[in-house]
């Protein structure tokens, strides 16, 4: 299989930057997978787990919530709100974040924009332990 450049950067700073044989990302609407040779393409990133397979053949799996993904003149870069790899993800902070969304979605007086938010944080929240739970 051919590589390709792949660059990850967040608002915090670069998360990776090489080549890879494969990206798999989630978008807003759906999931897509990059391969070398892929067209030029740009799309905005939903929340799900990232894949990057490395040339070695060994995948590295990551939280990625938000951002934009582009693909021009073969070149791959992925600029995402949030970036975590799996084995970085404090399972105990986004467990603790689920509770607390949860017990703010119990109550019966939010706004709709609060419950909004706090299914957003649920959510984020979710993705990571799937991710960390797969490392």
């Amino acid at each position: 299989m051919s590589s390709f450049p792949l660059q990850i950067v967040t608002p915090g700073g670069q998360a990776f930057d090489g080549p890879a044989e494969k990206l798999f990302c989630r978008t807003i609407v759906g999931d897509v997978a990059i391969l070398a040779r892929h067209c030029d393409y740009l799309t905005a990133v939903g929340m799900g787990e990232a894949r990057v397979t490395l040339e070695d053949g060994s995948v590295r799996r990551a939280a990625c919530i938000g951002g934009m993904l582009s693909v021009s003149g073969g070149k791959v870069r992925l600029m995402a709100n949030t970036f975590e790899w799996a084995e970085d993800i404090d399972v105990a902070r986004a467990e603790a974040a689920e509770a607390d969304s949860k017990r703010q979605l119990e109550q019966t007086d939010l706004t709709p924009r609060d419950r909004e938010l706090a299914t957003a944080r649920l959510r984020r929240a979710q993705v990571r332990q799937s991710v960390a739970a797969r490392r």
